[in-house]
């Protein structure tokens, strides 16, 4: 199409759904005009030397406002999509478990009120299922802005959790889009937690959450959702018996993988990182993490997500079970990816289908995903051999640490454009917050 754009950029290798080629993308109002865009524009970026993605989205974050925001080095709306553009990331879908639960219209309502003017990137709500609101969620799921339900199976951060086979269906019978689910199970954690003394080896995080207790609550959600005809999207799954069963179920079933099982094992990282290895689900043995490099590279895997889920110093420095579980990433997510492209762990097309199209398709995010006519101007620009230290005060977050911190990537992001605005450039973030609240299909 010819004509003037607001924006054109030209010169770089585009990733587009058939493959990298040459492309002049042309932007008119917050969205892809063309792909071979021949008139003129009031601004014209050049790529040479680099990729162009379509917006990257992070699927799974636990930012902590609605009640939490005011605590010394606890992540807010603000501070939490600062580090995603920084990192590259033009999205994030948000978890409900935070300082007051996103479980209502109420609280769903002052979630989203949190993003126009502080969001520098566009996010999708979680809404957090409760054994009291499992009638209205059908209604809740419909709400804008909302990404899907989330169902925590297994007891993790926070006070929301559905472990019982029958409120799990009932959650499942309320409403009809795919619902996300923390499978580990519940009866099991808890049968297992008294054999475990405090102030024990932060190892022992993996050998109580161990791989039967992710495989069996997998395998009971994968059972109810047969029963129900429920799409179900099981996250962060985190184990070699999980993949094996979950490839027969893939019709019905999609699934996650987080970035630090596919790049961090046991026992090493918790005698690198100590308690900031501590997560949920754990990081395991280099055979399950072999195992989830097999599922990405077989198709299984739909999407990668950080789990970004930061916790302060403090909480972290508690002696184990009692240090807080959970890991920054989002800011790293892209950085991190890109090193296992470099490595030939995956190809930039398969990075993408994991961290744009996937995230899109699973969850129904319209005008995200795709370097397509019609589609939203969100874009991440990535120069593959820019070589990298991820240092902590590169790091947004408010609570300052990584367990990715020193590691040296090659691969970078150097410029997230959100509805065709340019919110980083090289490490500087430009302009105010632009992000809002993303349209999902009903």
């Amino acid at each position: 199409m010819d004509g003037r754009y607001d924006l054109i950029i030209e010169g770089g290798t585009a990733v587009l759904p058939w493959g990298e080629a040459p492309a002049r993308i042309g932007v008119r109002d917050g969205r892809i005009a063309s792909l071979d865009a021949r008139g003129e524009a009031a601004r014209v970026i050049d790529a040479t030397g680099l990729h162009v993605l379509p917006g990257l989205i992070d699927p799974h974050v636990h930012f902590r406002d609605s009640g939490a925001a005011e605590l010394p080095g606890v992540e807010t709306m603000a501070s939490g999509t600062l580090g995603a553009v920084l990192g590259g990331i033009t999205a994030v879908f948000d978890m409900p478990n935070t300082g007051t639960p996103a479980v209502d219209a109420a609280s769903l309502a002052a979630k989203r009120e949190s993003i126009a003017g502080r969001a520098w990137c566009h996010v999708g709500l979680y809404v957090g299922a409760t054994k009291g609101n499992i009638g209205a969620l059908g209604d809740l799921e419909a709400l804008p802005g909302v990404c899907a339900v989330k169902v925590f199976a297994g007891s993790s951060t926070g006070n929301l959790l559905v472990e019982d086979d029958a409120s799990i269906e009932a959650v499942m019978r309320s409403g009809r889009r795919r619902i996300a689910f923390h499978s580990e199970d519940e009866y099991r954690l808890q049968a297992r937690r008294e054999a475990f003394a405090q102030g024990g080896s932060f190892a022992d995080h993996a050998v109580w959450r161990d791989p039967e207790c992710a495989a069996l609550g997998t395998r009971r959600i994968v059972g109810l959702a047969r029963r129900t005809g429920r799409p179900a999207h099981i996250l962060h799954v985190s184990t070699g018996e999980e993949f094996g069963f979950l490839a027969d179920h893939h019709d019905l079933v999609s699934l996650e993988v987080l970035v630090n099982h596919l790049t961090q094992s046991a026992p090493e990282a918790y005698e690198r990182l100590g308690a900031y290895a501590v997560m949920n689900p754990p990081i395991r043995e280099a055979r399950h993490r072999e195992a989830a490099w097999r599922a990405v590279a077989s198709g299984l895997v739909d999407t990668i997500g950080s789990d970004h889920a930061p916790h302060p110093a403090a909480a972290k420095a508690r002696p184990w079970p009692e240090t807080a579980a959970g890991l920054t990433g989002v800011q790293t997510l892209l950085p991190v990816m890109l090193e296992q492209v470099h490595q030939g762990r995956l190809n930039l097309s398969r990075l993408v289908d994991l961290m744009a199209a996937g995230p899109a398709r699973i969850y129904g995010a319209v005008g995200k995903g795709r370097l397509a006519v019609g589609y939203d101007a969100d874009f991440t620009l990535v120069d593959l051999g820019k070589r990298r230290r991820i240092e902590t005060n590169w790091l947004a977050s408010p609570c300052g640490w990584s367990p990715f911190a020193g590691d040296i990537v090659t691969g970078w992001p150097v410029m997230t454009i959100i509805a065709g605005a340019a919110v980083m450039v090289e490490d500087e973030v430009i302009g105010t917050p632009v992000g809002r609240e993303v349209l999902f299909r009903s």
